[in-house]
């Protein structure tokens, strides 16, 4: 393990040990991209600061006002490509290219309504040409075949429920909308497993970018996917060629 980079079983155990603030502190110091608190970033008409525990607590969670429900988030099917990668990192990009999206959200307790810190919110997804880390073009769903673990990774939650994790729009791939699978763990413990959603106008703003736009556009709509949610469609704002998607999602411990 490096300086600034560790796994999530490593943070749950810290976390639960009440050692967490310190040690991921200390992890974050490095200056590296693979660390336990998100990057700082400013959009125009939202802001989006690093991690609460440095910027406070208001400032953590400004921007999830439209995002903001207590409603039980839906589960969805994990799909064939999860890995348990074990990577606590703020930014999961690599060597992929495409528009930079910040996924943004507020882990809250259903039951209180309360935001929950040191949850672990764990990502991944396909990049532009619609391929997903840790398998090729020809391998078996389920089957992993190359090393690599692009657009993957995890952040924990601040004393705001809020965890930001930088990487790209995510690309399509037949059969499915455009999306983003995310998991929840809280004390070691699997509460969530979800899929995360962008509306059409979104879409259709990203795949006119390159690289998507050489790839033309997906060809399943929401309307027409059959596992989309639209419970699971993030709240998008947009500074440039930038996304930042935000969601409160809603878990029952």
């Amino acid at each position: 393990m490096s300086s600034n980079r560790i796994g999530r079983r490593h943070a749950l155990g810290i976390l639960g040990a009440g050692l967490g603030t310190a040690f991921l502190g200390a992890c974050a110091d490095d200056g590296g991209a693979d660390t336990a608190t998100g990057s700082s970033t400013s959009t125009s008409g939202a802001s989006t600061p690093t991690s609460g525990a440095a910027s406070g607590g208001a400032q953590a969670s400004a921007g999830f006002e439209d995002a903001a429900t207590c409603t039980v988030t839906p589960e969805q099917t994990e799909g064939p490509y999860y890995l348990d990668v074990d990577k606590i990192r703020a930014d999961i990009r690599e060597d992929r290219e495409g528009a930079e999206l910040e996924v943004a959200v507020r882990v809250m307790d259903a039951d209180g309504c309360t935001p929950i810190k040191d949850a672990v919110f764990d990502i991944w997804h396909a990049d532009a040409s619609g391929d997903y880390s840790g398998f090729d073009g020809s391998a078996a769903p389920g089957a992993s075949t190359t090393g690599s673990r692009y657009l993957r990774g995890a952040q924990i939650t601040d004393a705001d429920g809020v965890a930001r994790i930088t990487t790209i729009f995510p690309g399509w791939y037949p059969g499915r909308t455009p999306h983003i699978h995310a998991k929840v763990f809280i004390s070691n413990a699997e509460v969530l497993t979800t899929q995360l959603y962008f509306d059409d106008a979104t879409i259709a703003e990203a795949y006119q970018l390159e690289p998507y736009a050489q790839r033309g556009n997906a060809d399943q709509s929401n309307r027409s996917d059959m596992i989309f949610d639209q419970r699971n469609v993030m709240t998008v704002s947009r500074d440039g060629d930038r996304f930042i998607g935000r969601m409160t999602i809603a878990v029952q411990r």
